[in-house]
């Protein structure tokens, strides 16, 4: 005796070898032996063969019209074998009941299973949506094909052209256009990117780096709502000093500014002078939200996402000619020894004399005219706005400074690799003013620049920044209010740089804590940590139960985090982006050699090196033995813009006992507002250099 029954929604057959009450043993055609419950098995025959009955029921099946069945169905719940006597005739055969079980389970838009063998037919209203429906399916199905073989055929269809983005990025794998992307891909074996580039779908390598960034980061685009910046509603007295700020021309968010006062008199008081959003935003507010989403301004070569709107920026940066809100940080030390007598914050107006700007003045403000008062550039030099000699004791306090963190850090800085600073000119030049809000197109012509450390402009404002941020740190420490901190262990290899609400040493920078204080309008832990120190100011010991975020508060761990995440990405685009304008320069400039030197080797893979003049690392082919340091001869590979892919073939080794630029120095504290973190943002063994500590590039 054979028997059909149904495992698993299959329907198998087998000869029948025991059979109980409850279940039944039986053998498959393949040998095997199963279990088959009762409740599972639907018929017992004799003849014909298993093999025979299904053969011709699933070839009989596919001649059953459902319309004509569906007619023929009871109206209340029925058995298979009852469709086939009511479809075939009233002697309906073996074949013809299995055919009628296969027809109706393949059906469920007709007949919904009721239980074992059992069926009830759908409504009319069901059958007809349920047709609808596979009709709408299939026809997808058939665009999907269609837009899949003109993908092979290496044409983009303009569905797939206009999702192009999302299908790359953010797909929704049900779509038509993914799924014909796919269905391509695997036709030809090829990369969904290549395929895409291959179709010519993909004509812009740079909106290509862009879209995907803006998809991971900014889903719903970079433009802020209708927002009105609050007043500063404090009366703040007036400060009886002249500040200056030091930026670069692209600089549009002012947040420091420096004066000096008691120049002769024994006693030089510096005054370190920040934005002060925070007197007027508050925690929870609507700006305040705006801020705690982006956490950080983004910059990348010829454009940025602010942080906060422009019209906010714009109340509270520090801008010339204006008495600006600011947190002021006031170091006195003694003229002579530059020795630190006492310090005091406090908030207050303070008159902004001039916004002196890197680029125009580094070439001017030079070692050799700040140490010797008689020393004049050429007629027609204009000189910074900020008086000789207050630009000197800066320069002289800031070496002193950084001389004493040394210390502290058991090694120097040294200053030997350059920071690049891009450039992006179009036809009308105007991606050179950040505020005309237009985003580069990808084909401007680049123009880099070296910008090196250390220069005394840099250091100058380097130093105070870092100044005030340990100072900070450890005055709100003191005051048991909770900040954001950055610390470092020490200064062995692996030892990265933390975030956290301790006030722990930084062994990178040589101060006893370091909390970012200084760029409240361009990164969001700034913002944090003044509303801590405008409570220490305002509050002073009782400031723990005034500030805005307790000791151990939820909160501080969860911006943190947020902000960690954020920053990386951020951090990771514009070293893509810096790397993407650097092969356009290659390209614009017909450059296919160059010299680099040897910083990174690995066993058994080509050593990496860094171009000598341009913010490049690139893997160095046909010659595995070299060591770290070494100068080499490159030949330039193939440029690929979209994986920013570029190798340098080996042609000669220069001065290999002189190693230049390696990642043995360390690089120097830098206060950059450009859109550049030079090639430490490239390199791809750099994790947190303290260039990055003082203020976001």
């Amino acid at each position: 005796m054979y028997a059909l029954f149904e495992e698993a929604g299959k329907f198998q057959t087998g000869r029948v070898l025991s059979e109980a009450e409850s279940s039944a043993q039986i053998e498959l055609e393949s040998g095997k032996r199963v279990k088959v419950k009762a409740a599972q098995l639907l018929l017992k025959f004799d003849k014909p063969s298993p093999a025979d009955l299904m053969r011709e029921a699933h070839a009989l099946s596919a001649t059953i019209e459902l319309d004509l069945a569906w007619e023929f169905a009871p109206e209340d719940e029925f058995g298979f074998a009852d469709l086939a006597r009511e479809y075939f005739s009233a002697q309906a055969t073996l074949t013809e009941q299995t055919a009628a079980l296969l027809r109706l389970f393949e059906a469920p838009h007709y007949f919904r299973r009721a239980g074992k063998g059992r069926f009830k037919k759908a409504s009319a209203e069901v059958i007809q949506q349920a047709l609808a429906a596979i009709d709408k399916k299939k026809q997808i199905q058939e665009q999907i094909n269609t837009w899949a073989l003109a993908l092979t055929q290496g044409q983009c269809p303009e569905p797939v052209q206009a999702q192009l983005y999302k299908i790359l990025f953010k797909p929704d794998k049900n779509a038509p256009e993914y799924k014909a992307v796919v269905d391509a891909a695997r036709a030809t074996q090829t990369a969904p990117l290549a395929l895409l580039q291959q179709a010519g779908a993909i004509t812009s390598a740079y909106q290509f780096h862009w879209q995907r960034f803006l998809f991971d980061n900014f889903p719903k685009g970079t433009g802020f709502p209708a927002v009105q910046a609050p007043v500063i509603a404090d009366e703040l007295p007036l400060a009886p000093v002249q500040a200056y700020s030091i930026d670069d021309s692209q600089t549009t968010e002012i947040d420091d500014a420096l004066s000096v006062q008691g120049l002769g008199s024994g006693q030089v008081t510096l005054g370190i002078h920040i934005a002060a959003p925070g007197l007027a935003l508050k925690p929870g507010d609507a700006i305040d939200q705006l801020g705690r989403q982006r956490l950080s301004t983004v910059y990348m070569p010829g454009y940025k996402v602010t942080m906060l709107p422009d019209a906010v920026v714009q109340t509270y940066t520090l801008q010339e000619g204006r008495d600006c809100p600011a947190v002021s940080l006031y170091v006195t030390f003694d003229e002579t020894t530059l020795g630190i007598q006492h310090t005091d914050t406090r908030i207050e107006r303070v008159p902004i004399a001039a916004n002196l700007r890197h680029d125009q003045l580094d070439a001017i403000v030079t070692e050799a005219w700040l140490n010797d008062a008689n020393f004049q550039h050429a007629q027609g030099t204009q000189e910074p706005a900020m008086p000789r000699v207050q630009l000197a004791f800066l320069f002289r306090l800031a070496q002193h400074l950084k001389a004493q963190r040394e210390v502290v850090r058991g090694k120097p800085e040294n200053f030997n690799r350059p920071d690049y600073n891009f450039r992006l000119v179009s036809g009308a030049d105007a991606t050179q003013d950040p505020k005309s809000g237009l985003a580069p197109t990808g084909h401007e012509q680049v123009q880099i620049s070296v910008r090196q450390r250390g220069a005394p402009l840099d250091l100058m404002v380097a130093e105070a920044m870092i100044l005030a941020n340990s100072t900070w740190g450890n005055w709100m420490n003191e005051l048991g209010v909770p900040g954001i901190y950055r610390s470092q262990a020490s200064l062995l290899p692996g030892v990265k740089v933390r975030m956290g609400t301790k006030a722990l040493p930084h062994a990178g920078i040589g101060v006893p804590s370091y909390a970012w204080s200084t760029s409240p309008l361009r990164r969001y832990t700034d913002l944090v940590n003044q509303w801590q120190i405008i409570a220490c100011a305002k509050h002073g010991n009782t400031a723990a139960l005034a500030a805005p975020f307790k000791p151990k508060d939820a909160e501080l761990f969860s911006i943190i985090s947020a902000f960690d995440g954020a920053y990386s990405a951020y951090n990771g685009y514009q070293a893509g982006m810096e790397r993407f304008w650097t092969l356009q320069y290659l390209k614009q400039h017909q450059i296919t050699e160059l010299t680099a030197t040897v910083f990174k080797t690995f066993p058994g893979q080509p050593p990496m090196a860094r171009a000598d003049t341009l913010p490049l690392v690139l893997p160095v082919l046909g010659n595995s033995e070299l060591q770290r340091g070494a100068r080499v001869q490159l030949r330039l590979g193939a440029i690929d813009d979209i994986t920013l892919d570029i190798s340098g073939q080996f042609m000669a080794l220069l001065d290999a006992d002189q190693p230049h630029g390696t990642d043995s120095a360390e690089p120097a504290e830098d206060e950059d507002d450009s859109a550049t973190a030079g090639p430490i943002a490239i390199a791809v063994d750099m994790d947190d250099a303290p260039a990055a500590e003082v203020n976001p590039a």
